[in-house]
């Protein structure tokens, strides 16, 4: 029985290295970089996943494009929560996350930025009849529905510190953005912090009764900078990945796919210049 056993082991661990060394020879055979990219599937038209849980979107269809141009890579996409998006991006588990991220001081610690994908304008969403949200600091005392983390949901956390006599509500929600539109526009929240183009989508899409009000350079830069980026773990590769990227990410400025994959998505060209 002992002497059977050894053999079972040794005839073990020589399938296992003759596994590993076929694994190996795929990997210098196939001579590209596998690289995961994560997305949390919202929000739409930036990432969405349809009833049979396919994946599109802006962010998607833009890092098709990008590791289109480098040949040296392979993809693969994973849908998770938004929290687990970072945490893997942490360990390293993931090596891009793509879900219309804008610049943050603090993940800019901890991850690397590529270049800008997209550009834009922030604004304000209310309902089509209020009068009282003209401006930033008209934000005192009304409510709002926002995921924590998100450059929106710090600029009114930091807005919060400083009027903490008359605060902004801020109620931390993970829904749908839908939904949350619908929300301010049937009265139940005040007001939403957005995108000018995915606001002006929503409008037309779903005849949401809201309004645009636009944002002064000042208020626009209590959000921050007006682009998103794909996020690089910072990884052992993460810095050469990064910078393939920001590669990728100018061939197709320069040949006008990001332009089209704008137009496709939001009808008008928000491409970085």
């Amino acid at each position: 029985m002992h002497i059977r056993r050894i053999y079972t082991l040794l005839l073990s661990a020589i399938l296992m290295v003759s596994g590993c060394d076929a694994q190996q020879k795929q990997v210098e055979t196939d001579g590209k970089k596998h690289v995961v990219i994560a997305t949390s599937g919202s929000p739409s038209p930036f990432v969405t996943v349809n009833n049979q849980g396919e994946l599109s979107g802006y962010d998607i269809d833009v890092a098709k494009a990008i590791f289109a141009e480098l040949p040296q890579y392979s993809i693969s996409f994973e849908i998770t929560e938004f929290p687990s998006v970072l945490a893997g991006l942490d360990s390293d588990r993931y090596q891009v996350g793509a879900n219309n991220f804008a610049m943050n001081e603090q993940r800019k610690e901890k991850y690397f930025y590529t270049d800008p994908i997209f550009v834009n304008q922030y604004v304000i969403a209310v309902r089509e009849d209020d009068q009282s949200i003209k401006s930033f600091q008209d934000l005192k005392g009304k409510s709002t529905e926002t995921p924590p983390g998100l450059n929106y949901t710090t600029a009114l956390e930091n807005f919060n510190q400083s009027n903490q006599d008359n605060p902004v509500n801020i109620q931390y929600s993970e829904a749908d953005l839908l939904p949350v539109l619908q929300n301010v526009a049937n009265g139940k929240y005040d007001f939403q912090l957005i995108d000018r183009a995915m606001l002006e989508q929503f409008i037309k899409q779903y005849q949401l009764k809201l309004k645009v009000i636009e944002l002064s350079k000042e208020d626009n830069d209590r959000i921050g900078s007006p682009y998103s980026y794909l996020l690089v773990s910072k990884g052992n590769q993460g810095a050469e990945l990064t910078q393939d990227i920001n590669q990728g990410i100018k061939k197709i400025i320069q040949n006008g796919k990001l332009a089209k994959i704008s137009q496709q998505y939001f009808g008008a060209d928000y491409a970085p210049k």
